[in-house]
């Protein structure tokens, strides 16, 4: 090979060693976050004697200088700077001169880099977590209006028995409220500051971990540090939760797909969430719900890869982890957006309340209501009552009837131990009398179902 050529390979070489050893194309995301950090560094430096009043001045302005030039669209983002940290830098250096240069001192870019991806984590747990607020407050919204709904109560997807659709609503604002308190609880145990651990060991400066913590809005410093620059728990933490997330919001995505069906037709969406096909222009797709159902697959994989990332990592930093940022930079916009599209899609779809009802005909299910009738008013055993209710239900079937809409001398027919039951038994079978009957707590009747919704609505309150 001529030297030219094997001057040309090197180089070659040396742009793909450099593009992959770089992150500042995507950590850029952190820039907010490391000039807060920086500035609570440099003010710290100078009220422990460490750092001049004038370069301290300096070093504000300048890095107020970038962060605007960032905002902007004017800072220039090189591979050779390598990481978001270097990017400020340099161009606060270009700025001030040599103070710049003194602004790295008593710390390491490893506990910086922890600083400000917890930083970011923890700005991200507040904001999702308000949005999962906005999300339950209009599944609370939507199921105060149909508390006498009925809509079929399924178990294995099979009509069990009916409940009211603002019930069956009020299972996802629970499940969300979870989610809401998972992120709670994941701030609570993060809020704890990174800076001043410096490479692994702490530094001999005389710094005051407590005065960044407390600009940083951090409760108090992390107390070792070697654990604490190799520590990505916070990062799991926030994919954990972000896919815990999805996943709920993939099932209340894939009964929405569902519930538009032809065959179900309970649910229409907005235009705005449904398009038609390509070449069938009869249909209307549910393409947001699957989208959204969709999402799981990359929020789960993220949060596999940092797993696996950190599985056989050795104490304190390695580069591995600058593996840790992309995947959750990429579930924290997928979840952002997820949250905000499916709280409109719940807001705006239209509910076929007669469908629903139509379908409680399916399935005979008040069917339970005999049996329990039987428990409670003739003080039969259970299962000699379920049996009396199977020949009951094959009554049904043969005259082609839902077990609601016999008569009272076909329930009499149907088993001789039954031949003088009383009238009465109507109203227990009455689908909607079938809902309300299910009044114990936390059940589907219309009059707890209002009661769920009193207690979502002040813990709504109080967050």
């Amino acid at each position: 090979m001529s030297k030219q050529n094997n001057q040309i390979l090197k180089n070659t070489n040396a742009k793909i060693l450099d593009e992959f050893n770089a992150s500042v194309m995507f950590d850029k995301e952190l820039y907010a976050q490391d000039i807060k950090g920086s500035i609570a560094h440099s003010q710290m430096l100078f009220e422990q004697g460490i750092l001049s009043k004038e370069d301290k001045e300096a070093i504000h302005k300048g890095l107020l200088q970038v962060k605007q030039e960032i905002e902007s669209g004017e800072f220039e983002f090189k591979i050779e700077h390598e990481d978001i940290h270097m990017a400020v830098e340099s161009r606060l250096t270009e700025i001030v001169g040599e103070a710049g240069k003194r602004l790295h001192t008593a710390r390491s870019r490893n506990d910086q880099v922890a600083t400000d991806f917890r930083l970011y984590v923890q700005d991200k747990n507040i904001s999702i977590k308000q949005q999962i607020k906005e999300l339950i407050n209009t599944f609370v919204d939507v199921a105060s209006k149909h508390t006498t709904t009925l809509i079929p109560g399924m178990t294995h997807l099979q009509h069990a028995q009916p409940i009211n659709f603002g019930y069956h609503l009020l299972a996802y604002a629970n499940m969300f409220k979870r989610d809401y308190e998972r992120f709670e609880s994941s701030y609570e145990r993060n809020n704890f500051s990174p800076l001043g651990s410096a490479a692994l060991a702490g530094t001999p400066h005389d710094i005051n971990r407590d005065s960044t913590c407390s600009q940083l809005g951090f409760y108090s410093p992390t107390t070792h540090a070697m654990d604490t620059v190799s520590d990505r728990d916070f990062a799991l933490e926030i994919l954990f939760n972000i896919s815990t997330v999805v996943m709920h919001i993939s099932r209340i995505s894939e009964e929405l797909v569902t519930w538009s069906s032809y065959e179900f037709q309970f649910v229409r969406m907005s235009d705005e969430y449904a398009t038609t096909s390509s070449i069938m222009p009869q249909k209307k797709n549910p393409d947001v719900p699957e989208l959204l159902r969709g999402k799981t697959g990359r929020v789960y994989g993220n949060l596999i890869s940092l797993f696996t990332v950190m599985k056989g990592l050795p104490l304190a930093y390695n580069k591995d982890t600058q593996e840790d940022k992309e995947g959750v930079f990429d579930s924290v916009k997928t979840i952002e957006v997820s949250l905000a599209i499916l709280n409109e899609v719940i807001k705006t779809m239209i509910v076929n309340k007669d469908k629903m009802y139509n379908a409680c005909k399916i399935g005979h299910l008040s069917a339970t209501d005999l049996a329990d009738y039987l428990v409670q008013k003739q003080n039969m055993p259970f299962r000699t009552a379920y049996y009396i209710t199977k020949d009951a239900v094959a009554t049904a079937n043969e005259l082609n009837k839902d077990i609601s809409e016999l008569t009272i001398e076909e329930i009499r027919k149907s088993n001789e131990q039954i031949a003088n039951i009383d009238e009465e038994i109507l109203n227990y079978l009455d689908l909607e009398a079938s809902m309300n009957a299910r009044n114990s707590f936390g059940g589907t009747s219309t009059k707890q179902t209002n009661l769920q919704i009193e207690v979502l609505k002040n813990w709504l309150e109080s967050k």
